[in-house]
């Protein structure tokens, strides 16, 4: 690279190219190449996209071929498609269809991973690295889910909404308790704080709730074609003015992403149904075709696969974190299972409860900064946060569904096995 201030040469950006220039190149390249080995494998089986952007992303990190080198520029890219994650969640989900029971036992389900993961920590990291273990084994990745969720036909089926509300739990409990309790303030103060947040978090849902959206629905539909693109504009304000708010309160972002998330389904509620939808396949584009795919890459361009294996206690504890995964939230998700499940949808729905990735990826980094967890223990849990992903939809898919609509997301499920 050229020193700073010297000019480049005529026609030429710059002299060479080093990992972090290429990486630039690289991840859009794996981002396209991911659905190619998704759809080409589909006939067989279907596994999700996910899977293939995490192995890429590892493959071409440091910890194989070295192409791809975690850069500033990347690892912002990676935080907004993480908050784009937690954003597209949080406007996914029908809260109207969640809330009373299904909502309690949910959190009585996240509470009971937690005391058990803060028994786990308690032998493997005494101190504050329990709490870090434990909000990592509690939380199920919905943002993850939802995609598979919808590409099955799943979103409204009873299954689906048990899955949906456990997930929600799964990433808005942990949040709290992130903020709570590996906060740099005190936990009073931390409270206090967060409070501060949940009232102005909710007065922006009462308020989205009930201001006539007539105008703004009209200016959205006005600019769905144009150049303007007011919705989506308000979206990415809506995204960081939230975020900035939980920030500035030194709570973690993703908080507010999800919070956002939330007001914005609100917001299009009363909407004519090809406005909302047109907007919906907008923010998936921007989401799902752009900033989560670098999320998932740059999550496993970032993996200390050396960290791991250079430890064997790391090793071991990696197979312990999965199968405490799958016992923690597998077990407590048979209190969100509709009635009349059968055995294969219990299984499928404890399967798909113990997805977890994103925030243990946000929790561990916390954890390693705060010197709370080390290096070894991190790597051990994201690994298994990965294996989860990598392992665990596929699995309760093909258990859950028919092979045909495993084959094809299109096919509409004609048989009632698997139905609740």
């Amino acid at each position: 690279m050229r020193p700073p201030g010297e000019s480049s040469p005529p026609g030429r950006y710059s002299e060479s190219v080093d990992a972090g220039d290429l990486g630039l190149v690289l991840i859009p390249l794996l981002a396209v190449a991911a659905p190619l080995l998704a759809r080409g494998i589909r006939p067989v089986i279907r596994v999700p996209i996910i899977v293939f952007e995490l192995v890429l992303g590892i493959l071409a990190g440091p910890a194989v071929l070295g192409w791809v080198e975690p850069t500033p520029i990347l690892e912002k890219l990676s935080d907004f498609g993480l908050a784009m994650l937690f954003f597209m969640a949080g406007s996914e989900i029908d809260f109207r269809a969640v809330s009373g029971r299904p909502l309690v036992r949910a959190s009585i389900g996240w509470s009971i991973s937690v005391v058990l993961g803060i028994a786990i920590g308690f032998f493997l990291a005494p101190g504050e690295g329990m709490v870090v273990i434990a909000i990592a084994l509690s939380s199920t990745a919905l943002g993850t889910l939802m995609p598979i969720l919808r590409d099955a036909k799943e979103t409204d089926t009873p299954f689906g909404r048990a899955v949906t509300v456990i997930g929600a739990v799964g990433e808005f409990l942990p949040l709290i308790a992130i903020s709570l309790f590996l906060s740099t303030r005190t936990t009073p103060l931390a409270a206090a704080v967060l409070l501060a947040f949940v009232v102005l978090a909710g007065l922006a849902v009462l308020v989205a709730h009930r201001m006539q959206h007539g105008r703004l629905h009209a200016f959205v539909r006005a600019t769905l074609h144009t150049s303007d693109q007011f919705g989506v504009r308000f979206v990415l304000l809506l995204i960081a003015a939230l975020v900035g708010l939980s920030v500035m309160l030194d709570l973690d972002m993703l908080l507010g992403a999800f919070v956002a998330g939330a007001v914005w389904r609100i917001i299009m509620a009363r909407a004519p149904e090809k406005d909302a939808a047109a907007m919906e396949t907008k923010l998936e584009a921007i989401a799902f075709g752009l900033f989560v795919p670098i999320f998932f890459l740059y999550t496993g361009v970032n993996f200390d696969l050396q960290a791991l294996t250079g430890s064997s206690s790391a090793i071991l504890m990696l197979p312990l974190f999965l199968v405490a995964l799958l016992v923690l939230r597998g077990t407590t998700a048979q209190l969100s299972a509709p009635p009349g499940s059968s055995v294969r949808d219990r299984t499928a729905l404890g399967l798909l409860a113990s997805t977890g990735l994103p925030i243990i990826v946000a929790v561990t980094a916390i954890g390693v900064d705060q010197e709370m967890i080390d290096t070894g223990t991190a790597a051990a849990l994201v690994g298994a946060g990965m294996l989860s992903v990598l392992l665990f939809p596929l699995i309760g898919m093909l258990i859950r569904g028919d092979a045909a609509r495993l084959v094809d997301p299109e096919v509409v499920r004609a048989s009632p096995q698997g139905e609740l």
